[in-house]
């Protein structure tokens, strides 16, 4: 497409673009401009000196993390609390959709889907807070109840053994509601006639989701799991922060609360840049390598 075209093909649908005009404008903003902050990660910063006035320090920060004799560890716990909830809870917003879109009764649906969507809006010290006064085994209602069964009160937080169950079912929670509108939104886009069809031919409802729903969603699945698989080297710092404690740290420090320590509680600004900038590396590189996998056995990808 030449340049005249593509110009006459902006101008036709001028409204669309300007309806995108505020978003490209708000990624500009804060997803492009900051770019230039990057040199801190290679720079010796100093307020003194700013960006360009501080001293190249070259790879020193990059060294200096995988020096670290703790440096493993957080990779590791990263991945593994990434990667548990990305395979444990991708598919639960997409269970989620299908089955409020089995529900008849209007006014039970949008109340099932008005209290799935809740928690998405609830500060992640909120949720922490709350799960504090119902999992403490000092008088909490959980261990009450577990209490009138005969069993012993529980340390659910801060607890080794219960570490990786609270922090997935609690994202689980927080955000199954929030990511199923996509794919309750792709549902509505399938064609009824598909639905009319298959009902003629005998099909039951389980035969309906899995020959007509799940293959008309198959393609935002695929594009939203690529997206998915850029925050495994992110585990959520807010998440982390509140919920790791000395007792859990063997498996809860993770990059994200590194960064932040290191930035901030220790004004390792070149520091936390650095690993900060590792993180977003391996994160475009594994999306670049999900992206060209789907595309070769889906034929389905983001480029």
């Amino acid at each position: 497409m030449n340049q005249s075209a593509l110009w006459k093909r902006v101008l036709k649908h001028k409204l669309f673009y300007l309806f995108m005009l505020p978003g490209i404008v708000w990624f500009f903003l804060f997803s492009y401009v900051p770019l230039y902050g990057i040199q801190v990660a290679f720079r010796d910063f100093m307020f003194s000196g700013g960006f360009t006035g501080s001293p190249w320090a070259g790879l020193k920060y990059f060294r200096q993390f995988f020096d670290y004799y703790q440096s493993f560890e957080i990779i590791r716990n990263t991945i593994v609390i990434s990667l548990m909830k990305l395979l444990i809870g991708f598919s639960l917003p997409i269970i989620l959709a299908i089955l409020l879109n089995e529900i008849r009764n209007v006014k039970f649906k949008k109340t099932v889907q008005t209290l799935s969507y809740l928690p998405y809006f609830v500060s992640w010290i909120v949720v922490v807070t709350l799960m504090q006064r119902l999992l403490t085994p000092y008088g909490g209602p959980v261990n009450e109840l577990l209490g009138a069964f005969g069993v012993e009160p529980i340390q659910f937080l801060n607890n080794t053994s219960w570490f990786y169950q609270i922090i997935v079912g609690s994202d689980i929670w927080k955000n199954i509601g929030w990511n199923s509108i996509i794919y309750m939104a792709a549902i509505a886009g399938i064609d009824q006639q598909l639905y009319e069809a298959a009902k003629i031919d005998g099909a039951s409802r389980f035969r309906q989701i899995w020959h007509v729903t799940l293959p008309g969603i198959r393609n935002i699945a695929v594009i939203l799991f690529i997206l998915a698989t850029g925050s495994l080297m992110s585990a959520g710092y807010e998440q982390l922060l509140l919920l790791n404690g000395p007792a859990t740290a063997a498996i809860g420090s993770v990059l994200d609360v590194h960064v932040i320590n290191s930035g901030i509680n220790e004004g390792r600004l070149s520091y936390a840049a650095a690993v900060g900038l590792f993180q977003s590396v391996i994160a475009f590189i594994l999306i670049l390598t999900v992206n060209r996998i789907a595309r070769k056995i889906s034929d389905v990808s983001l480029f």
